[in-house]
């Protein structure tokens, strides 16, 4: 009886329902939403049709995919307006090599630094003075790749002809002669040979000379001290003084040396700007800060050039913000894009030939740093310095009058 009752009053409410329909019509005119409370619905299966070229569906389709836009006929041209930044700080200026009326022998010095802004960042504000290029000599024949030794094959056994060489047709600026034969593991030759050593080359070419070491801290500053010497007034560039002088307790004899004959310290340290600020306060007990030079480290491309980037360009900041410990000139060993064995050895013929690839490596090498800030080159391959040259050459002309118009290059078409 129960289920007979319940059934009478489902018919009995969807009579009603049925007959509200009207009412309900006419009360939803002109209402575009409706809010149901308390409602529910059941759904047998369903049946959705959507008519394939409905107008609906036409314009659907036209919003999901618009028509493409026309491909451009020129260039979009934008003006640039050049903002010229001032900073507080500046690099120090370093002269290298002292001429007859200072004091030396030189025909000509080289002086490094005096940026008082990144380096071009601003094309109406130049070097103060373009970056320099030594190029390299050893006291000893060493091992060098085919593509480097082909160059001064003649002249590997004679340090002052290879200096010679290298100025006279190469173009250096600068002669860095490496004295690799003093080393205790090698040949362990006496400080008073090495003196002997720089002395011919300081009189086979007369452009400022670096004198590197070994890199033993204790022989370095007894070779060191034995050249500076020899050498007084000449201004030579000690190629290095490092952290571990201090603990070696070698520091001091050093710099005391170049303090006494008046020349100049590289201070080399390995990629940690804390720590080249630590040398340099050491060696300030010492010496003017004039007469430093910082060597923060080169790492090769493919070894690391993006954090040896990162390091020069900290530096390079640092010092234009007022850090006075930094603001020193900087060196680097563009050289050391030869260490890469992909430079050097046979690959693939895919990899190129490399007889290019090697000074295309260093020459990559050193246009890096170059954006950096680095004030001076150390290199070896005659077509990596003519590059070099050539780009510094370049930058260095931006702002001036009469400048190329090539700067432009990217309408530039090339016949």
């Amino acid at each position: 009886m129960v289920h007979k009752k319940n059934k009478e009053t489902e018919q009995a409410n969807e009579v009603d329902v049925l007959s509200l329909a009207p009412r309900i019509l006419e009360l939803l005119q002109g209402v575009q939403q409706l809010e149901l409370e308390n409602f529910s619905m059941e759904i047998g299966d369903l049946d959705l049709f959507i008519p394939s070229q409905s107008p609906a569906h036409s314009l659907q389709s036209v919003s999901l995919h618009p028509p493409l836009p026309q491909k451009p006929t020129q260039l979009l041209r934008e003006s640039y307006q050049p903002r010229s930044a001032r900073y507080p700080g500046h690099i120090r200026e370093v002269v290298l090599g002292a001429t007859k009326a200072d004091g030396g022998s030189r025909s000509r010095t080289v002086t490094i630094g005096g940026a008082t802004t990144p380096a071009y960042a601003d094309i109406l504000i130049p070097p103060v003075h373009p970056p320099a290029i030594s190029l390299d000599v050893f006291d000893m024949k060493v091992s060098l790749p085919k593509v480097l030794r082909e160059h001064v094959a003649e002249v590997m056994e004679d340090p002052s002809e290879w200096a010679r060489m290298n100025v006279e047709k190469f173009g250096a600026d600068i002669v860095t002669i490496h004295l690799m034969s003093t080393d205790p593991l090698i040949r362990d030759t006496s400080p008073r040979q090495a003196a002997e050593t720089v002395e011919e080359v300081l009189q086979a070419v007369d452009v400022p000379i670096i004198v590197g070491g070994c890199g033993d801290p204790k022989k370095d500053a007894a070779v060191f001290a034995e050249v500076a010497e020899m050498a007084a007034g000449e201004r030579l560039l000690l190629n290095s003084v490092t952290l571990d002088m201090v603990e070696a307790k070698t520091l001091g004899t050093v710099a005391k040396a170049a303090r006494e004959y008046g020349h100049l310290l590289l201070a080399f340290t390995g990629l940690e700007l804390n720590n080249a600020k630590e040398l340099n306060r050491r060696l300030y007990e010492y010496i003017p800060p004039g007469q430093i030079v910082m060597d923060l480290t080169t790492v090769a491309l493919g070894y690391g050039l993006e954090y040896s980037f990162t390091i020069h360009e900290r530096a390079r900041y640092a010092a234009l913000m007022g850090d006075d410990e930094l603001a020193h000139p900087v060196i680097s060993a563009a050289t050391n894009a030869w260490a890469a064995r992909e430079a050097w050895m046979a690959m693939a013929p895919e990899y190129g030939p490399r007889e290019l690839r090697g000074p295309v490596w260093e020459t990559v090498n050193a246009l890096t740093l170059l954006l950096a800030g680095v004030d001076l080159f150390m290199m070896m391959h005659p077509a990596s310095v003519l590059t070099l040259r050539d780009v510094i050459r370049r930058l260095g002309s931006n702002g001036a009058k009469g400048a190329s118009p090539a700067r432009d290059w990217v309408c530039v078409r090339i016949s």
